[in-house]
């Protein structure tokens, strides 16, 4: 059986920002979300360093090592992150979360990098797929934090690495597909002011992928959110 993927992307400043730090890739068979760090403009700078160079990876042949391909390309746009720093002391500490999708076959290839996050929806019921790399996260696995308290505490914006020119530890895997599977790359603007039942009941009952998108936007605004906020919504196909 062959999948192809059907996605649509929203993106929006928010209620507080002048200017939009995420950057979106929806291709053939990539999607991409960057969160950018490091202020105007220097965090618009790094996503989208970061979105041109895993973008080429779109136009690459179904095979070979596909979790791999994707590795290869954040390394090679952390250097080139390093080296935009190295051009101007501006940019000193400038970088950007990334969270990549690419199908292979009848599976998908699913990376991260920073706070950035991908959810599977399947059968109704929706699963986180990443984990984040911030500081809340640590406290919540040592059994510091709940869940519900990291998401209010002060420090939940604070990731622990991201791809800004040092070292990193991308966490991938491989996750099987089905026909029907719908998934969700975001930005820690969606996740921080909406609950995750209240995205789920979006993803599950609106079947429109434009729609979906615009109403997930539409919901972190009503709640005031103050980020930038960004989301792809992606369906599985034959």
């Amino acid at each position: 059986m062959t999948f192809v993927i059907r996605a649509v992307g929203a993106s929006d400043q928010g209620l507080v920002r002048t200017n939009n730090e995420d950057a979106v890739f929806v291709g053939r068979r990539l999607l991409v979300i960057a969160d950018g760090m490091g202020g105007l403009p220097a965090g618009e700078l790094a996503s989208d360093i970061l979105v041109k160079t895993l973008s080429v990876v779109d136009e690459h042949p179904d095979g070979g090592e596909p979790l791999q391909e994707v590795i290869d390309a954040v390394e090679t746009a952390n250097q080139r992150i390093q080296a935009a720093v190295a051009d101007d002391d501006a940019r000193d500490g400038m970088g950007t979360t990334v969270t990549a999708m690419l199908l292979a076959g009848d599976r998908v290839a699913a990376l991260n990098v920073g706070d950035s996050r991908l959810y599977l929806v399947r059968d109704g019921e929706m699963a986180q797929l990443t984990r984040d790399d911030t500081y809340v996260q640590a406290l919540v696995d040592q059994g510091v934090l709940s869940p519900d308290d990291a998401r209010r505490h002060p420090q939940r914006a604070l990731v622990t690495q991201a791809v800004q020119g040092g070292p990193f530890r991308p966490a991938g895997r491989m996750v099987p597909i089905r026909e029907g599977d719908r998934f969700l790359l975001c930005s820690d603007g969606l996740t921080d002011y909406v609950e995750d039942q209240s995205i789920a009941e979006v993803l599950t009952t609106e079947p429109d992928r434009k729609a979906c998108a615009e109403q997930l936007v539409r919901r972190t605004l009503d709640a005031g959110a103050p980020d930038n906020v960004s989301v792809i919504v992606a369906d599985i196909c034959t």
